[in-house]
């Protein structure tokens, strides 16, 4: 496929988000990173203009900082989305619901004091142009059965399935508005951040409370359901996004008048010239002729 054709980059950290984006994806190429060996997938997302790049990122929010800065100059893409699963933590999301993250937190900055742990938080908002996509997407239509939710997310390494603990509350207390966690997607948003172009769009698919149940509620396939159910979002989400404009080209730098220098890099002319490229005569014309003498004036 050609380097050329507008590209998204969506990343997932496990195996089943994977798959859930690749099964709606055709004409599919492998990619390799020639120097660190980073693998992606490439295709079509049919419907749009788009292509996918698929990656597998990993789970961490270390690795996902490092393999998005990758990709991002590797693959060049326009746009990133983190598509997943994650746990819920407001009793109004379901599981297999879809939470569009306006804002990404990470939880684990702060400072341990006599008196407490004091959370100093840093926060990613979405992009605008991809929210925008989303909410024009996914607002009010049945992409899957289950609602979306646009609302901030919290990001920590760590697996929370204990709704009773010190972290769960410190989250309720310090980062009231968030109604999932997972693990990697600070590191996704930092690294689009630092990139300085593009944007980045987080969509999760709830698989569990984030509660004791969490094992069961694995066991009995909401993951797959939920990682399914952010995959069509994403996919909704493309549909409605559409590339950039490309930037008008400038003029081909053969045809700017200016003293004409050779293939071979020959000396620029010396002199009154004209520059003949591109242009249309109606008639003869007489002009200075260069290198010959003053009374060998040319048609």
């Amino acid at each position: 496929m050609p380097e050329t054709m507008p590209t998204v980059a969506i990343l997932t950290a496990l195996s089943l988000e994977y798959d859930a984006v690749l099964d709606h994806l055709t004409d599919v190429e492998k990619l390799t990173h020639e120097r660190t060996g980073t693998r992606a997938r490439r295709g079509k997302l049919p419907g749009t203009p788009w292509h996918v790049a698929l990656v597998d990122i990993g789970e961490g929010t270390l690795t996902a900082a490092t393999i998005t800065e990758r990709v991002m100059t590797w693959l060049t893409p326009e746009a990133v989305l983190f598509v997943g699963v994650a746990g819920g933590l407001k009793d109004d999301i379901g599981i297999g619901d879809v939470v569009v993250a306006t804002k990404v937190y990470a939880i684990h900055g702060g400072k341990q004091t006599p008196d407490g742990f004091l959370d100093r938080p840093e926060a990613w908002r979405a992009s605008f142009r991809l929210e925008q996509a989303a909410k024009e997407a996914l607002r009010g239509k049945a992409h899957f059965n289950g609602k979306v939710h646009f609302k901030p997310i919290a990001v920590g390494d760590v697996v929370l399935a204990d709704s009773d603990s010190e972290l769960a509350q410190r989250i309720r207390a310090s980062y009231n508005d968030a109604v999932a966690i997972e693990m990697e997607s600070s590191g996704v948003a930092h690294a689009v951040h630092l990139a300085g172009e593009g944007g980045a769009l987080i969509i999760r698919g709830i698989s569990d409370k984030a509660d004791a149940d969490k094992s069961r509620a694995d066991a009995g396939g909401s993951q797959p359901r939920a990682a399914a159910n952010a995959a069509r979002a994403a996919v909704a989400v493309l549909h409605e996004l559409q590339p950039k404009p490309t930037a008008p080209q400038p003029h081909d730098s053969a045809s700017q008048e200016r003293p004409f220098r050779s293939s071979t890099d020959a000396p620029t002319y010396s002199g009154d010239h004209i520059d003949f490229r591109g242009s249309t005569f109606p008639g003869p014309f007489t002009a200075k002729s260069v290198g010959q003498p003053p009374h060998g004036d040319g048609q």
